[in-house]
């Protein structure tokens, strides 16, 4: 290659992967700005899912529109999954409605505005930059998203348009054609890893579109590129359930399966479907022809909106195919997939790091973390009653008592540096508050546990070393247990519903636990003056009620956090 030579690919290079990296930013900006303006309306969406697999395709249709992101979406269905927050089939018709959803970013990069990329970039920057009202400087992000997506793709068409006078290019591209069905076969394949290695079928169907209208590829071939991409977009998916419960990782297969099969039926009538959007395109358009080039010139000026009708058109028909098929898929998946012998707890690790690019997602799922928790608590408490109620501490029980210690420590510090990562990115206040929050109620949901390990630590060293309590006084650690119990449980609800109002009942039903561990605490002194008691079943039983009394405290200090109190 001579020296102009290499300066021109150098320049076209330049175009391509700076166009292509803009292309990604613009996108992460808008989802990220869209994300936070409607924050409360994607957590409402989220918790609106049923087991009615129209209202879950509905739910992943306009998450997706929202976050501008199907890949971000079927992470945070599988993230749901792991969590025990989201049946199987719940999570297929989210995964169904993702796939509507995306397209959307089709239609968005059809619009012919640009070359007015780069000035709805600036002004939506100086929004940006200079606003001090939240709302307005998300609006401004979300636009600079968008601006920042026409330039991307302008700088990439740009790229693209010089390739036509290179005949080294022209010849590689016309390996790629679907012009037969190995070609239709090729083309796919190649749809598909351009999508794996850019993890955004987004980008590659704006590379696509860009090639299309520089005449570097014909319609037909870009149909079967898009094709390849809707398999493609389905790796970050597979990625993220790689490690993850059974539940998480038949989800995943199920969007593979879900758009492969698409993808193999519609192969096979390509000629026929395509030759449909031509028309359909041309009706809607009132502009008869074909979608192809001549000479460099474009004789049908909507090749753009043909590749969106294909990508849309294939999403929306497989859906409807695949909708009352939802009880076969979820079938095929669960033998694809059989249950583990082992028993499985959920973790936050299970999440892929791209959930923290969706932070009003990834703060709902954090807060079913906490509930998670508590859930735990009362499970320990349970267990607990059952070990010192007993005359001989059932082996099995005390061991899940322990296992459910470990198991909090393990998801606190889980939850910790994922809400971690949220307050690091660009968040709106509420979100910030949220976390912060959760941070708290975290730490407490822990420091519970502990402390209910500690009272079976201390049954345990009572029942090794044969002290026994007088029936009054181990009557009363049960009564107090059960009264730590029930305000255990009443905190617990209002941290599943969201409910700030709980902060006047924990405080008084509080008092009531502390006032009945004063009782406690006053009859056992009056039995060690009688000398009823040893002195170290004494230090037990003290130690005994100061583990209650700090699972009340650790409690009320989780209502405060319920109710925004610092």
């Amino acid at each position: 290659m001579t020296a102009e030579g290499q300066k021109f690919a150098i320049e076209m290079l330049t175009h391509l992967v700076g166009g292509l990296g803009i292309f990604l930013f613009g996108m992460k900006n808008m989802s990220e700005g869209m994300q936070a303006i409607a924050g409360d309306r994607l957590r409402k969406l989220i918790s609106s899912v049923t087991s009615n697999r129209f209202s879950a395709c509905g739910v992943g249709t306009l998450v997706t529109s929202l976050v501008q992101s199907s890949s971000v979406t079927t992470v945070m269905t599988i993230g749901f999954v792991t969590a025990g927050f989201m049946t199987l089939t719940q999570a297929i018709g989210v995964i169904l409605g993702a796939n509507i959803g995306t397209t959307i970013t089709a239609w968005i990069l059809v619009l012919p505005v640009g070359k007015a990329g780069l000035p709805i970039l600036g002004i939506a920057a100086f929004f940006y930059l200079f606003s001090k009202n939240e709302k307005v400087r998300f609006w401004g992000m979300a636009i600079m998203g968008v601006g920042m997506v026409f330039f991307g793709l302008e700088l990439m068409s740009q790229g693209f348009k010089p390739m036509r006078t290179m005949p080294e290019f022209r010849e590689w591209f016309l390996k790629f054609s679907a012009a037969d069905f190995s070609g239709i076969i090729k083309c796919v394949l190649v749809g598909c890893i351009l999508t794996c290695i850019v993890q955004s079928s987004s980008a590659t169907i704006g590379i696509t579109m860009g090639l299309a209208a520089t005449g570097m590829i014909d319609f037909r071939t870009a149909a079967a590129l898009v094709l390849g991409e809707n398999i493609g977009t389905t790796i970050t998916a597979l990625f993220a359930s790689i490690g993850a419960p059974v539940n998480a990782r038949r989800a995943a297969y199920s969007h593979v399966l879900f758009n492969c099969i698409g993808v193999v039926w519609i192969t096979l009538l390509f000629g026929p479907y395509v030759d449909a959007v031509e028309k359909v395109v041309a009706f809607l358009s009132g502009h008869p022809g074909t979608m192809e080039m001549i000479d460099g010139k474009e004789a049908y000026p909507f090749i753009k909106q043909g590749i969106a009708f294909v990508h849309s058109g294939f999403n929306i028909i497989n859906t409807l195919i695949f909708l009352p098929l939802v009880p076969v898929l979820a079938k095929v998946v669960m033998r694809l997939v059989p249950d583990d012998e082992t028993d499985e707890v959920p973790h936050l690790s299970y999440l892929d790091i791209r959930m923290i690019d969706s932070p009003a997602i990834a703060i709902e799922q954090s807060h079913n973390e906490i509930v998670l928790m508590s859930d735990h608590v009362s499970e320990m408490l349970n267990y607990l009653r059952e070990i010192i109620s007993s005359e001989k501490a059932d082996e099995k029980m005390v061991k899940r008592v322990f296992h459910r210690e470990e198991i909090l420590d393990g998801v606190q510090k889980e939850v910790t540096e994922f809400l971690g990562h949220i307050l690091s990115s660009n968040i709106s206040n509420d979100i910030v508050d949220e976390a912060r929050i959760q941070l708290r109620m975290a730490d407490e949901y822990e420091s519970l546990s502990d402390y209910v390990a500690n009272v079976l630590k201390l049954y345990l060293k009572k029942s090794k070393n044969k002290i026994m309590f007088p029936k009054e006084g181990w009557k009363d650690i049960l009564a107090l247990h059960d009264q730590c119990t029930d305000y255990v449980a009443m905190v617990n609800d209002a941290v599943k519903n969201n409910f700030p109002e709980v902060i006047t009942k924990a405080r008084s039903q509080g008092e009531g636990v502390s006032q009945a561990m004063k009782e406690c605490r006053t009859k056992h002194l009056e039995r060690v003056g009688t000398e009823q008691d040893s002195p170290l079943a004494s230090l037990i039983f003290t130690d005994m009620l100061n583990a209650y009394r700090r699972m009340k405290d650790h409690c009320l200090n989780i209502a405060e956090a319920v109710a925004g109190e610092k």
